[in-house]
């Protein structure tokens, strides 16, 4: 099936539900785009998981876990900085934990990550900047 992102809309009802975001590929670097994406939305209220197994630090002043399996308690979105030829492990650790909402950066999309999420039901959004989506959304 073809990549079909929710309508604007509806996305701007998953951001205003959704509180907490885990960042697969958040990195230490506050020059990289997922560090800046994620501290505005940090700032904007949502509490921020960063996931990153070779992190040294503390990332936004929160402790890093090495795979999504590691967060405890439930997660509204799962957002992820890996290219897109690697999304298919984030899917399916995504699966593993039922999260709601899987979402693929701007630019990353993948067919087989997103058809074997939404076979299982899931919330699907891929090629979209979480930041520009609330943004627009809010």
């Amino acid at each position: 099936m073809a990549i079909e992102n929710p309508s604007r809309e509806e996305i701007g009802k998953i951001l205003k539900k959704a509180k907490r975001i885990a960042v697969v590929g958040l990195s230490e670097n506050p020059e990289r785009t997922s560090y800046m994406v994620s501290a505005a939305m940090q700032k904007a209220g949502y509490e921020i998981i960063p996931v990153n197994p070779t992190a040294k630090n503390e990332i936004l002043g929160v402790k890093p876990v090495k795979s999504l399996k590691d967060i405890e308690g439930h997660v509204d979105i799962v957002n992820v900085f890996r290219r897109s030829e690697f999304l298919m492990e984030p899917a399916k650790e995504f699966a593993e934990i039922d999260a709601d909402v899987y979402w693929a950066q701007l630019g990353l999309y993948n067919q087989e990550a997103y058809d074997f999420l939404k076979e299982k039901g899931y919330t699907v959004i891929m090629d979209r900047c979480i930041k520009v989506e609330h943004a627009i959304t809010k």
